[in-house]
């Protein structure tokens, strides 16, 4: 009776995650399966079909990063556009995808979904936080088939840290810059009790600092140097492996965070960006985002047999955020003037010196109050079988979730003196300025078959979801229902040439839903791809030099892109057309100690970006104020630099080290009609057109370890103190981090 209701468990949802093996018969020690991967060892990445790439933690704390933007840089075929300096709100685009808010790309953490509302609004407001993870895996080409709903781009996967197989305790302390304060710090164990194994693991991170922009004056305002942000998060695993006949493993995971933070979607003109970019203007006073997160899993393994394991995950996460920010200017000199608009000189730069509380106006500030739900249930079946010449390995899975968002928003007006003093305030009724629901309730199923054979690796797959879609607005302006049925699937294959080399190829299709919203109002299909990918990797025998180079080539049909961001526009998901992207992702690693056999190690690396993606057909969005609008065939798409470079070298001994990183990324257009003005295609002032800046920024960090458990550690980031606009949005030009200095301690006990 039992191993039916196993069964009945298993045919209701589908985990898209790997075992790294399976452990059936490995019940007298510790298993390898306390941490869930969708690559695994990283050793995996030699047979996988498509691109695939590994995040250590190493590669994580040897600058001492906590900014997503930095670490992706030595992922080939990643392109990040900053936004807030720290990586709050990041903007990830894998091989030519819309960089908007991430929403593009898959983002879990430990193989479950991480966006706010995944389907119904993935906008990543909500990012795991990489300076408190184990690792990270990045997924593109052939490799993605078994991850949804997002895989025209990619997929991400962040390692939380896992639970130890012995007693394990970690104490990070971090000082910098910007008045920066760091602290990380888990305890954990697995211990032999009577009723089996039993893991925990306790952890806390905490992160704040005052910020690195400083905002102006007035006479009732004296605060304009706190524009940092407060982060904690806690987390608690459990574990248990029950002394059985079979393999079994039960884990329990919570977590949370809680951001508060003075940010603001507001930039520069500019004139003002060339003389102090860390600079804001007083009417951002009122900026702030408060979020909180919560996420939890129960997550059960079984392998009944030494040819099968299944793992059911039960999930839930929860997102609410209010971010209460500048939205447009009223009353200047008797006209409303969008915040680009102002920053680019409009209305003979009156809006400006609103901005800069020279001028008496209204500042309507928008509290973006929204509450975001998603949960679901997945399991993942694994079947071994063959004979001596050929060797398969299916899997098959089925995943049922469902997840909301919904909008309560109002606009609050503050009056302004001509000497930037608030003299008056009028609140907003909440729901006037955003009072929408949307829901989606999706099934996944999916079937890949893993085929050795001598040298060969084949991997068919095919991925199928249907879409339940509801929106509404409660005043009544808008009800409705949308069905959608999406197919993707791929074909990879890897050839051993020895062991050495391997060559690998493969073509898929993906897919990436629309909003309800876009669905219902818009009547918007899904975006589609067909993407063609081809590879070599090398690695010799004593490990000192690895590398890899890939070609792709991608066909985007129906993009999909968000008509607006910052609260102009008309807010909902367009469909920009076709897209042809293509480029090349090399990466290299080369140890020149381990291959002459030094005492000392030294590790290079090298990674290489080129990407093309380009426009196949003019702008068919109608909104003046969407950065996707006036779009010409021919022309590039807004944010894709053509070339992004890192490289990097360090030296190493048992006791210190020192290393170096250095990345260059190429300018690129931030509109669609790939001009280098601050002018929209209806010929209006507008910030948010024009060129982001090529930079090229150096990082360097050193250790020491005073005894075999305490390191103590330092760095700097952007050394040479670069100064350029990395983002055009949300409103007009905004800096990377300036010079960021830091030291620390580290403890493993």
């Amino acid at each position: 009776m039992k191993n039916h209701r196993l069964v009945s468990c298993t045919l209701i949802a589908a985990l898209n995650i790997p075992l790294l093996t399976s452990a059936a018969t490995e019940n007298a020690s510790p298993k390898v399966l306390d941490k869930v991967m969708v690559i695994g060892n990283p050793a995996n990445v030699e047979q996988m079909p498509g691109s695939a790439h590994v995040i250590t933690k190493a590669d994580i704390r040897q600058q001492s990063y906590d900014d997503i933007n930095r670490v992706l840089r030595k992922v080939p075929g990643v392109n990040v556009r900053e936004e807030d300096g720290f990586g709050l709100f990041p903007n990830i685009s894998l091989r030519g995808v819309d960089t908007t808010r991430s929403a593009k790309v898959t983002i879990m953490e430990d193989g479950v979904l991480m966006a706010p509302a995944p389907y119904s609004a993935p906008s990543a407001y909500y990012s795991p936080t990489v300076g408190r993870m184990s690792g990270l895996e990045v997924l593109k080409g052939s490799s993605q088939i078994k991850y949804g709903p997002h895989i025209t781009g990619g997929v991400i996967n962040y390692l939380s840290t896992p639970i130890p197989l012995k007693e394990a305790v970690y104490l990070k302390m971090q000082l910098g810059n910007f008045n920066e304060q760091r602290t990380h710090a888990y305890i954990g164990n697995t211990v032999d009790t009577v009723a089996g194994q039993v893991g925990f693991l306790v952890e806390g991170y905490f992160r704040q600092n005052q910020g690195f922009k400083t905002i102006d004056e007035t006479a009732d305002f004296q605060t304009g140097d706190d524009t940092g942000f407060i982060k904690s998060e806690p987390m608690i695993k459990l574990s248990w492996e029950p002394d059985s006949d079979i393999y079994q493993r039960l884990e329990l995971k919570w977590g949370a965070t809680k951001l508060d933070a003075n940010e603001t979607y507001l930039g520069l003109s500019e004139a003002d960006f060339k003389t102090e970019p860390s600079r804001r203007y007083t009417a951002s006073r009122f900026d702030n985002i408060d979020s909180e997160q919560t996420r939890s899993h129960l997550r059960y393994t079984v392998g009944p047999t030494d040819n099968l394991d299944v793992i059911t995950t039960l999930y839930n996460t929860s997102f609410e955020r209010n971010w209460y920010k500048l939205k447009d200017l009223r009353n200047v000199n008797g006209n409303t003037i969008g915040l680009s608009a102002a920053l680019a000189g409009a209305q003979n730069s009156e809006g400006l010196d609103c901005l800069k509380g020279d001028l008496a106006c209204t500042l309507r500030i928008r509290a973006n109050n929204r509450e975001y739900y998603a949960n679901g249930i997945e399991t993942v079946a694994y079947y071994r079988f063959g004979s001596d010449s050929v060797q398969h390995e299916v899997s098959t899975g089925i995943r049922y979730h469902q997840d909301q968002v919904r909008r309560f928003q109002w606009d609050d007006d503050y009056t302004q003196e001509a000497n930037g003093t608030i003299s008056g305030v009028t609140p907003g009724t909440p729901g006037d300025a955003g009072d929408r629901l949307q829901k989606t309730k999706a099934l996944a199923l999916f079937v890949q078959d893993t085929i050795e054979t001598g040298p060969w690796s084949i991997t068919p797959g095919i991925r199928f979801e249907k879409l339940d879609q509801h929106y509404e607005t409660p005043k009544g302006t808008t009800i409705g229902d949308n069905k959608m049925n999406m197919t993707a699937g791929g074909l990879g294959i890897a050839y051993q040439f020895n062991e050495s080399w391997t060559g690998f190829g493969g073509i898929h299709r993906g897919f990436s839903p629309p909003s309800p919203n876009g669905a219902v109002t818009k009547n918007l299909k899904e975006e589609s791809n067909i993407a063609i990918e081809a590879g070599l990797r090398y690695s010799n025998a004593n490990q000192a030099l690895a590398a890899d180079a890939t070609f792709f080539y991608t066909q985007f049909k129906d993009l999909l892109v968000i008509d607006n961001i910052g609260g102009v526009g008309n807010g909902v998901d367009g469909n920009f057309g076709e897209v042809d992207s293509y480029g090349l992702e090399f990466s290299s690693q080369f140890d020149a100690g381990i291959a002459n056999q030094w005492t000392l190690r030294n590790p290079w690396f090298l990674t290489l970006t080129y990407t093309n993606a380009e426009q196949q057909n003019d702008a068919r969005s109608d909104d003046a104020e969407s950065i996707f609008s006036f779009g010409k065939k021919g022309n590039k798409l807004p944010y894709i630099p053509e070339w992004v470079i890192n490289l990097g070298t360090g030296i190493e001994s048992k006791h210190a080290g020192a290393f170096i990183a250095a990345n260059y990324v190429d300018d690129a257009f931030t509109s669609a009609d790939n001009t280098s003005e601050q002018i929209n295609g209806n010929g209006d002032p507008d910030a948010r057109f024009g060129k982001s800046d090529n930079y090229f920024i150096t990082d360097i960090s050193a250790f020491y370890k005073v005894t075999e458990k305490v390191k103590v550690f330092g760095g700097v980031q952007n050394l040479l103190n670069e100064e350029y606009i990395v983002s055009r949005q949300p409103h007009g030009p905004r800096p990377g981090l300036p010079r960021f200095a830091y030291v620390g301690l580290e403890m493993t006990l």
